[in-house]
């Protein structure tokens, strides 16, 4: 939210009552020109996501297959195999609107805004409702929402990489252009809008740029997913297209045949579970605190092992304190305080912290003062400096961190000369600083020297300053931080420190909260080092201090080129770069703009204890859904590696075309309560990564596993009940629904089912009605409609004997599995 100055209240008023436009102008240009939007996101169509779901391919092939059956006037199979890809589609597509409507609700909760004057009003707007035509007023941290012609500028001095690439913020001047998406660094303006959207500069640019947003590794893992699935389901529908073709003598239900084993070995649902799963996840999280703008970004979030982070606010209270004012002896000095106090009183950009915590020392107060003129602060000078007025006096007080001013500050003799800083009293003053800071103090200096009076002055005004003394402000750490980084700690995840402020204040605060430090580096020991060889000093260092904002993002990029899953956690103009840069970019609420456009979470509180809990919530999403693609690619499989096989030496299909599709839909609906399942702690305890090498070991350990017992239902079919056509498969369905239902308990967790782990009552509820489902189908009229025909009681007692057997050969299996397939969840090879 942009802060008002007086400079921009006094420019506003200056120009007239008909200056900017009124609401009802705005509404007018805004139905004229359009949303203020780069690009067009379309409004979510519910009959438009439904229709979509017909245009899968194996959707497609299936509703062609099924109209094919009108002209072989197999009118029942083409009800049936249209009325289970139909539920199908319905089922995907309810799981997908609600997700929508759910991440859209979220969506509204950080909209970022613009401060525009509208009727002798400034109001707060969303940037997509800022149209031509408009007065827009800019201050420190906001994003330019337009292509703007400055009116009024006060040190205005903005970031323009993001459309020219040009390192060094620009200073804008009166009658300058200023385009959408830079961002204001320093000083304030007052500007109209003179272009919107894709007429601005960033909106050419966009229509030659891709604007999609990283893949995660979570995309990225899902896509070699579907790869591999694409690569099993295509070889063995061909080699049993072929085989059937040749055996059977009947293309047309080899072909339907084979499509629909197709089908059976894809996990269609998938999009649905995962969605289902990263929305409730989404909602999960805002429970605790955390709003997710990118929904993969929450894997990355779970996934995250090197969490980065400013030390105020997020390892202090962020409640500074001004404790000590002291002159170049040591000793209080009220004199320090008053002149910081008129330093504070009158800036006019926001202000942190320290001012307020200057303000709170109403004894620093001195009547009289006039304000003249201000000297923004900006990150390459590090000081503010305030120019005022009393009565015949006017001078020029500074107030910035000591690095930036010893260039610019003499000190006085003993004689009351002011003369340039000597190497021994630069000693002195520095010896001091260290003193205050190792105490963990954050120190200001402060100087001023009296000047001619004049309109206005330049940071080339800030020389010969005679120093005054430092101000020691106490940031005291948050009661539950220790408690809370030791969690951290215990669940993977290592903290390290990047911050503008000193390395000894920062070291302090670590050594005061028990936090581990390896290493120490500061913005100097930086900027000769080569990105490799930063990439490996980065592994072992905690604290890096007195950073600029592009280096704090390079340390960034390295950790990740490093191999870590790189958190960054922000609020600041400064932590922007950083958090773009980051796996998953972390900010809070009351961010500044440019910081919460680029996050993928938003915090509702500066805290590591909420960002605790979002982790968790995180590596509980993506345990989840790892289930239901281990489940769904073993079991599937199996299931359909047997009737591949059997399909080869029966004389008959083993199972008709609907009658796998049936089986499939079962199964499928049976895992929708995946998403609500109860995660092992095991799961949450360290980060959990993609490892499609692992996928590949459990498809070909468990899918045999699989087929052995559906192969041994088949001997029981043929040799103990001599099954005619229509027994066995219905048999097969049976076994083939049952064993897939049930063993859902064994494969969700890598303990003893139900003793060590319990799962969720709806997937209970669930899995037990996907397998009653099987009698329920088979054993009644409706079993008329798939073909199925009823069994003797003996087979069910068949069928409780495989189930039984098979959950304790497949536990058996797990545990030699899980023992020999471990891996660290660390990535060792750089993304």
């Amino acid at each position: 939210m942009t802060q008002t100055s007086v400079q921009h209240i006094a420019f506003l008023e200056n120009q007239g009552k008909n200056f900017g436009l009124t609401k009802i102008e705005a509404l007018a240009r805004l139905r004229k020109y359009g949303p203020n939007i780069i690009v067009d996101k379309k409004r979510y169509s519910a009959l438009k996501a439904f229709f979509a779901k017909f245009t899968n391919p194996l959707v497609l092939i299936l509703l062609v297959a099924s109209f094919l059956s009108i002209f072989t006037r197999d009118i029942a199979e083409f009800v049936i195999i249209f009325a289970i890809v139909l539920f199908s589609v319905c089922v995907d597509f309810f799981q997908e609107y609600r997700s929508e409507k759910a991440v859209e609700s979220l969506q509204k909760r950080v909209v970022v805004k613009a401060s525009v004057y509208r009727d002798g009003h400034i109001e707060e707007v969303p940037i997509s409702h800022v149209t031509v035509g408009d007065i827009v007023i800019l201050a420190i941290g906001d994003v330019v929402p337009a292509d703007v012609t400055v009116l009024f500028a006060k040190d205005l001095h903005i970031d323009q990489s993001v459309i020219t690439g040009e390192s060094f913020p620009a200073q804008k001047e009166e009658k300058q252009t200023a385009m959408m998406g830079t961002t204001v660094l320093n000083g304030e303006g007052v500007a109209r809008v003179e272009k919107i959207g894709k007429e601005t500069e960033f909106g050419k640019i966009a229509d030659t740029l891709s604007l999609v947003k990283e893949e995660t590794d979570f995309e990225k893992g899902l896509k070699d997913f579907g790869v591999l699935i694409a690569k099993l389901t295509v070889v063995l529908a061909l080699v049993l297209f072929g085989v059937n073709a040749v055996l059977k003598h009947n293309i047309y239900d080899s072909l339907l045949f084979s499509l629909a084993l197709a089908v059976g070995l894809t996990p269609e649902l998938l999009p649905a579970i995962v969605t289902v799963n990263l929305s409730r996840g989404a909602l999960r999280m805002v429970k605790k605190g955390v709003i997710v703008k990118h929904l993969p970004a929450i894997q990355n979030f779970g996934s995250m092992n090197v969490l980065c982070t400013d030390k105020t606010g997020t390892i202090t209270q962020n409640k500074i304190i001004l404790e000590r004012y002291e002159n170049s002896d040591g000793e209080e000095d009220k004199n320090v305080l008053r002149l910081a106090y008129v330093n504070s009183f009158f800036q006019s950009n926001v202000k942190n912290p320290l001012d307020e915590a200057i303000l709170a020392h109403k004894e620093g107060h001195e009547k009289g003062f006039i304000k003249i003129d201000e000297i923004p602060f900006d990150f390459m000078r590090k000081r503010l400096s305030i120019v005022a007025a009393k009565e015949k006096e006017t001078i020029l007080i500074s107030k910035g961190a000591a690095d930036s001013m010893w260039e610019v500050i003499k000190h006085v003799d003993e004689n009351g000369n002011a003369k340039p800083l000597t190497a021994g009293v630069l000693k002195k003053l520095q010896t001091r600083l260290s003193e205050l800071e190792s105490d963990g103090y954050r120190v200001l200096t402060v100087a001023h020297k009296n000047v001619e009076k004049k309109k206005t002055y330049e940071a080339a005004d800030e020389k010969d300053l005679i120093f005054i003394g430092f101000t020691a402000f106490m940031d005291p750490p948050k009661h539950e931080v220790k408690v809370v980084l030791q969690a951290l700690e215990n669940a993977g995840v290592t903290l390290k420190i990047l911050t503008g402020d000193s390395e000894l204040v920062t070291k302090k605060i670590c050594t005061d909260l028990s936090i581990p430090i390896d290493g120490i580096m500061v913005e100097k020991d930086l900027i000769n080092l080569s990105d490799e060889k930063l990439r490996e000093r980065v592994k072992e260092t905690t604290i890096f201090a007195r950073l600029t904002p592009q280096t704090k993002a390079r340390v960034v990029q390295a950790l990740r080129s490093a191999g870590f899953s790189v958190g960054y956690m922000g609020d600041g103009v400064n932590d922007a770069p950083s958090i773009k840069a980051a796996d998953v970019g972390i900010s809070v609420e009351n961010a500044v703009d440019i910081a919460k456009s680029e996050a993928d979470i938003i915090l509702v509180t500066k805290s590591l204890k909420v960002l605790q809990d979002g982790i968790i919530e995180g590596r509980k999403t993506f345990a989840n859904t790892m289930k239901y693609i281990y489940m769904g690619t073993g079991s599937n499989f199996g299931n359909m590696f047997s009737v591949s096989i059997a399909s080869i030496f029966l004389p008959f299909l083993p199972m008709l075309p609907i009658q796998i599709l049936l089986n499939n839909l079962i199964y499928d609906v049976s895992q929708l309560a995946i998403p609500t399942d109860n995660v092992d702690s095991e799961e949450i305890e360290k980060p959990q990564h993609w490892d499609m090498s692992n996928l590949k070991k459990f498809i070909f350990t468990f899918g045999p596993i699989s087929s052995v017992f559906d192969l041994a239902t088949f001997a029981i079919l043929l040799s103990i009940f001599n099954a005619s056509i229509a027994f066995f498969r219905t048999g097969w369905f049976i076994e083939s629904v049952i064993t897939q239902s049930l063993i859902i308990f064994a494969i969700r967790t890598k303990k003893v089912p139900f003793l060590k782990s319990k799962p969720s009552v709806l997937l209970t509820l669930f899995a037990l009605t996907a397998a009653f489902s099987s009698a329920l189908i088979t054993q009644t009229t409706l079993g008329s409609i798939f073909q199925f025909v009823k069994v003797p009681p003996l087979f069910w007692m068949y069928i409780v004997g495989i189930v039984i057997v098979y959950f304790v050969i497949v536990e058996l299996t797990k545990l030699w599995f899980y023992k020999t397939n471990v891996k660290s969840s660390l990535p060792t090879q750089p993304r």
